[in-house]
C-alpha cells in the first residue's frame, strides 16, 4: 500500500509560480515511479509529468514542457512539481500518482486526493 498526500496548491496570478508537493508513505519510496496529473472542470484527466523510480528520467506533457519541473527527494519521500510561468489554462485539480507495478507501460495504481491550483488572468 502507498499513501499519497498532496499540498502546495493555491491561487496565483498568471506568470507566477507554485511548487506542489506529494508526500508518500507505505512502500519504499525508491521502488516506484511517480507522476502528476490534473483535471480541469469539464475536461478529462490529463497527464502532466512523470519521474522514474531513480529520478534519472523525466517526461512532460507538451503543454507544460519548459515551464514545469518534476523532481523527487528520497530522504523526504516526496515528489515535487515546480510550476513556473503559470497560465489560466493551468487551472485544475492536481493529483500525484504512484506506479508500483513497474511495467513497460505506466500503470498508476495509487492516487492522492488532489490539490487545487487556480491561476487568475
Amino acid at each position: 500500500q502507498v499513501q499519497l498526500v498532496e499540498s502546495g496548491g493555491g491561487l496565483v496570478q498568471a506568470g507566477g509560480s507554485l511548487r506542489l508537493s506529494c508526500a508518500a508513505s507505505g512502500r519504499p519510496f525508491a521502488g516506484y515511479a511517480m507522476a502528476w496529473f490534473r483535471q480541469a472542470p469539464g475536461k478529462e484527466h490529463e497527464f502532466v509529468a512523470r519521474i522514474s523510480s531513480s529520478g534519472g528520467s523525466t517526461y512532460y506533457a507538451d503543454s507544460v514542457k519548459g515551464r514545469f519541473t518534476i523532481s523527487r527527494d528520497k530522504v523526504k519521500n516526496t515528489v515535487y512539481l515546480q510550476m513556473n510561468s503559470l497560465k489560466p489554462g493551468d487551472t485544475a485539480l492536481y493529483y500525484c500518482a504512484a506506479d508500483t507495478k513497474g511495467g513497460s507501460i505506466p500503470q498508476y495504481n495509487y492516487w492522492g486526493q488532489g490539490t487545487q491550483v487556480t491561476v487568475s488572468s
